[in-house]
């Protein structure tokens, strides 16, 4: 496979700072004029001033929970100083939808700002969360949950690769990954690491627990640590084993040491494994994919490619 064609993110346009951050989207605009009221236009780059009642948040913007206490800090501030670093929007509906920095522009609204400094971009839907994506991650803004709903949004309505991702906010495949499986619990469980109740480790301990909600309670109540969650899961499965293997068999059902291993398998390679065991050492293995990405994915870890 070429490195050249895997190398390309599947967009038709992308803008040349992707995976440098907002450092080189507004390098451009550095030594421009300053701040003024002006008719704004989507050619331009200048930093201009445009009306907080013509800007609308973007309705999948990455990030979704904003911290209270911070936004009214940060509104404090800027009711002293103003909004120093400008937000990025693109024409939307007669007037501007938010590309990054949300964040200012509800804190402007909290101090009751009538203009706010922005830059105007033309961005199509792919490159907005993108950067939005990009810049929420650099400013370590998104909590686990968050990120890995942009991550899941990017591959399944842009058609990116995990590993196209990976260059796109420099992080590794493996991080993509294991934050996606984070989608796996319920939601319940995600609303607690949402509210930092549960950390990104604890959460991936419970990923497949039995009675994963229950476990995810005793956790936080106990204030138990990632090593002590990993235990509590093990002795959890342990307790489920028994039943099942007997189960299995007499009705000929899957013996629970054979799911475990799919389930193993499945974890690494990031697809849905089957095993079927005929017995005497014999039997056949079964890999499941959803996508060409998948596939590609699949074909480079059989033939020892790069991934």
């Amino acid at each position: 496979m070429s490195n050249d064609g895997d190398e390309k993110l599947k967009v038709a346009k992308r803008p040349q700072g992707l995976g440098r951050g907002l450092s080189a989207l507004l390098g451009d605009v550095a030594r421009e004029e300053p701040v003024a009221p002006a008719m704004p236009t989507a050619s331009s780059k200048a930093i201009q001033s445009i009306e907080v009642a013509l800007v609308q948040p973007h309705p999948e913007q990455p990030r979704r929970h904003f911290d209270e206490d911070a936004l009214a800090e940060l509104a404090e501030s800027i009711s002293k100083r103003g909004v120093i670093q400008p937000i990025i929007v693109r024409p939307h509906g007669g007037g501007f939808q938010i590309v990054a920095g949300e964040r200012r522009w509800r804190a402007a609204q909290r101090a009751q700002l009538h203009r706010i400094p922005a830059i105007i971009r033309d961005f199509d839907e792919a490159e907005t969360l993108e950067i939005a994506l990009v810049e929420n991650i650099q400013r370590e803004d998104l909590n686990p949950i968050e990120e890995a709903e942009a991550y899941r949004k990017l591959i399944a309505e842009f058609h990116h690769s995990q590993e196209a991702l990976g260059r796109l906010v420099g992080k590794s495949r493996s991080h993509i990954a294991n934050l996606m499986r984070l989608l796996d619990l319920p939601s319940p469980v995600q609303r607690q690491v949402i509210e930092q109740k549960l950390s990104m480790g604890h959460a991936r301990a419970l990923i497949g627990a039995p009675d994963c909600e229950a476990l995810a309670r005793t956790v936080e109540a106990k204030g138990l640590s990632v090593r002590d969650t990993e235990e509590l899961v093990r002795r959890a499965k342990k307790g489920n084993d028994a039943a099942p293997r007997e189960r299995a068999r007499q009705t000929g059902d899957k013996d629970p040491d054979i799911a475990a291993l799919e389930q193993h398998l499945a974890d690494i390679l990031g697809v849905r494994v089957d095993i079927a065991h005929a017995g005497g050492g014999a039997g056949t293995l079964s890999l499941r994919y959803s996508t060409l990405d998948q596939l590609d994915m699949l074909c480079q870890r059989l033939s020892g490619e790069r991934i």
